[in-house]
């Protein structure tokens, strides 16, 4: 079994104001079976659905769970939280047998068939001075039946929390969590009391027992001066008795400390390593017919960027092998690029989006590529509220210096940071690939602003097939290429209102410093200072020259032109009336509105 659905009504930031519509939950969340990630920039609503299903399971560490206001969705007096479990087999069903539900599916034969499914209520109301929360229910109506205690303990899930004390969690003790679980593998449950571990208890309290009680030994003199003073407040002829504990084996496990061999004080980042892997050797237990489902906040918490693909190696050979679902929380980008995309849910504003084929415009091959380059750069899309593509490092260098210019004429309130806007170099021109992440089958409009910076790619100039001369082209017959080119363009990537495609008009976004009416002496140095052979008398020719040659150092140029931003004076009318940059200003306004 594994939790397919949840869904949230009034539950923190997943509500409305509206009235309270049982027809019309806030949220619906589908969950992969294996691994789920949920992705997303600081307060968009991923810690929210990890304490939504702990507020329903509760955990295997018996951790103290209360609802609280701050639960209540805007000083709303009413939250309801649904978890549905699928895919139940015969073992794991026959305990919730008075709380099943049925439907009628299709099998492979297009036959109905009937489907048992599982589906939990926690509904929660308060007043002005108390909040009232129901027992948790399960059933296929509107209130459900409550469960049973027996029925809960098949249900509690694994949770780590973000700031994890992995050192006082296996730290030994009365009932200490590391007792809990060694108490619960399959080890110490098929054995009982009867295991190796305990005979071994019972052979030393044998030791112990002789240690005290034959005259030969040097503990048996103790123990004739505690009968003697014994026998002065007892009648009888009561004798002391020694042993090493009691055979309790949760007493005896809780006396354990779990570390590291050769070892010496591990740092944190080891023993998290080690207490994860103890809560998965507790959900590894064979057998165990309740739910398997980990939760992760942070998975990436005192890990460094290694021992984070390490983990995350392990998680997946755990879901595919031990059939354990997990549900994380990240905000590493070394984690989101390891991962196939299918399993990312971005969460923002409000709302969650499954990254899988069933909900996305990508096509198969889309996956294929973003698996191979969605690096970890490029996973900085999934933490940000604001995005601009560009197509090559040249962009993504003079961009922030060029919005901070927009901001101090008052273009812009916010330069790019301020706006928390992430600059995605996709470095070629597969821009499409890309948006199709955030363009939804079901037409729905991510509040997103995502900006494409593209060229033309309309040559003015061409190269002679025998010789590196260049000669101009028909102006007229550019013009006419240059508009077919933007339309298509932005049939292409315009994408309802959030997603919109800005095209520099002059061939590349070097031509168009160079046309420039502000920018072009300057641009016109600083190419010279880079590469001292070109002629300023012949200059546009020997530009286009050497980007047809690909002979330009875009990359250095862009840097030292973004040096020199800083130190120019600019007027806020000479940049708006500029028409060969319009389309860069155009661009930052877009996410910076």
């Amino acid at each position: 079994m594994y939790l397919s659905e949840i869904k949230l009504w009034n539950f923190r930031k997943y509500g409305t104001d509206e009235q309270f519509d049982i027809l019309k939950p806030s949220l619906i969340l589908k969950l992969n079976k294996g691994i789920n990630v949920l992705v997303g920039e600081n307060d968009s609503g991923k810690t929210a659905i990890i304490d939504a299903i702990k507020l329903v399971l509760k955990t295997q560490d018996y951790e103290w769970i209360r609802v609280s206001d701050k639960d209540f969705f805007n000083n709303t007096n009413r939250f309801r939280i649904e978890l549905e479990f699928d895919d139940l087999q015969d073992n794991e069903a026959k305990n919730f047998i008075e709380w099943l539900c049925y439907r009628t599916i299709k099998d492979e034969q297009q036959q109905d068939k009937a489907e048992v499914y599982l589906r939990l209520i926690y509904d929660v109301t308060r007043n002005e001075e108390r909040i009232f929360p129901n027992d948790i229910c399960a059933g296929a109506d509107e209130k459900g039946y409550p469960l049973t205690a027996e029925a809960k303990e098949y249900l509690k899930t694994t949770y780590l929390k973000p700031l994890r004390d992995a050192e006082a969690e296996l730290t030994p003790g009365r009932n200490s969590r590391l007792s809990n679980i060694l108490y619960s593998s399959d080890t110490f449950k098929k054995g009982g009391t009867e295991n190796s571990l305990t005979k071994k208890i019972d052979d030393f309290n044998e030791f112990v027992k002789d240690f005290f009680e034959k005259p030969e030994n040097e503990g048996n003199q103790i123990k004739l001066i505690i009968d003697e003073f014994l026998s002065s407040f007892i009648q009888n002829e009561d004798k002391s008795s020694f042993s090493f504990s009691q055979k309790d084996l949760r007493n005896i496990l809780s006396k354990l400390e779990l570390g590291l061999k050769d070892i010496t004080n591990p740092g944190l980042g080891s023993l998290n390593r080690l207490y994860m892997a103890a809560e998965l050797l507790n959900l590894k237990r064979e057998a165990w017919n309740g739910v398997k489902l980990c939760l992760v906040e942070e998975l990436e918490a005192h890990l460094h960027p290694q021992a984070q693909m390490k983990v995350i190696n392990k998680l997946i050979q755990c879901s595919n092998d031990d059939n354990i679902q997990f549900i994380l929380t990240t905000h590493s980008p070394n984690l989101t690029s390891k991962l196939p995309l299918e399993n990312l849910i971005y969460c923002h504003n409000k709302f969650c989006y499954p990254m899988g084929k069933e909900y996305t415009k990508l096509e198969n091959d889309d996956y294929t590529y973003l698996q191979k380059f969605l690096d970890v750069t490029k996973s900085n899309l999934f933490f940000f509220f604001l995005l601009i593509f560009v197509e090559g490092w040249a962009e993504e260098i003079f961009l922030p210096s060029f919005a901070k210019v927009l901001k101090n004429i008052g273009i812009i309130n916010k330069d790019l940071t301020d706006a928390g806007v992430s600059i995605i170099n996709v470095g070629n021109l597969a821009f499409l690939r890309y948006s199709k992440i955030f363009q939804r089958k079901d037409d729905s409009e991510i509040d997103i602003p995502i900006a494409i910076i593209t060229d033309s790619d309309i040559k003015k100039y061409k190269k002679d097939k025998d010789s590196n001369n260049i000669y101009e082209l028909d102006n007229d017959e550019v013009q006419k290429q240059l508009h077919n080119k933007i339309q298509n363009l932005r049939e292409d990537f315009d994408y309802q209102n959030f997603i919109k495609v800005f095209i520099a008009k002059d061939w590349t976004f070097e031509f168009a410093l160079f046309k420039s009416k502000l920018f072009n002496e300057k641009f016109k140095v600083i190419v010279k200072e880079i590469h001292p052979q070109i002629n300023l008398d012949n200059f546009e020719k020997e530009l286009a020259k050497k980007l047809l040659l690909q002979d330009l150092s875009k990359t250095e140029i862009a840097y030292k032109f973004a040096t020199e931003l800083n130190k120019m004076q600019v007027k806020k009318e000479e940049l708006e009336s500029d028409s060969s940059i319009q389309y860069l200003i155009g661009a930052i306004k877009f996410v910076c509105k």
